[in-house]
């Protein structure tokens, strides 16, 4: 089963990171894409913008309106996601400890829903 791991950043916890921490983050990234590729679970990963950097899209009678901003102004933000195919959902939070920012920050896991043919 498919799940998505959302990464939710805490960006005063990410500015506290020195630049020696910061480099193991981003290795312990690369180990578990490693890792996962390895066992066949693998399936991406992407890194997200700012949210400074967001646009909001809505339509209204027929009207499309685009305002830039988040949609939601928080402390926390959706920072970037994993995508992994496992076994189960223990697997799935399994994994969601090994993303290096869950140390400080958290990891919402998520299941695909199965769209039929």
């Amino acid at each position: 089963m498919k799940y998505m791991l959302m990464i939710i950043l805490n960006p005063k916890a990410n500015a506290a990171l020195t630049e020696e921490q910061q480099a193991e983050v981003g290795a312990a990234h690369g180990r578990l894409i490693e890792a996962t590729q390895t066992a066949g679970e693998f399936v991406t990963m992407q890194p997200l913008a700012e949210p400074a950097q967001t646009t909001v899209v809505r339509v209204r009678d027929g009207e499309t309106v685009a305002s830039d901003g988040p949609l939601v102004e928080a402390e926390e933000f959706f920072g970037g996601y994993y995508v992994f195919d496992v076994a189960s959902k223990d697997r799935a939070i399994e994994l969601a400890a090994l993303i290096p920012d869950a140390q400080w920050s958290a990891v919402e896991v998520r299941p695909f829903l199965e769209l039929p043919e």
